[in-house]
């Protein structure tokens, strides 16, 4: 009855290969998502980059003061 009984709690073939199969699901989806996150952080380090840029240049600045009439500094 002991060895019927281990034989039993040892998975099957088929669940060792479902195991294997969701094993790569879960990694390629992790893959994705990190490549995701890196996209993500670059695409924010280049518009924060962008942004300091424009704000840092004094001509825009007086530019636009004077397209919406005001007068400059």
């Amino acid at each position: 009855m002991t060895a019927a009984t281990l034989h039993i709690a040892a998975p099957t073939f088929a669940e060792r290969t479902g195991l294997r199969v969701a094993d790569a699901i879960t990694g390629h989806v992790r893959r994705r998502m990190e490549r995701r996150a890196e996209r993500r952080a670059l695409a924010i380090d280049l518009l924060r980059e962008q942004q300091a840029r424009k704000t840092a240049d004094p001509f825009l600045l007086e530019h636009a003061l004077q397209m919406i009439g005001s007068r400059s500094r």
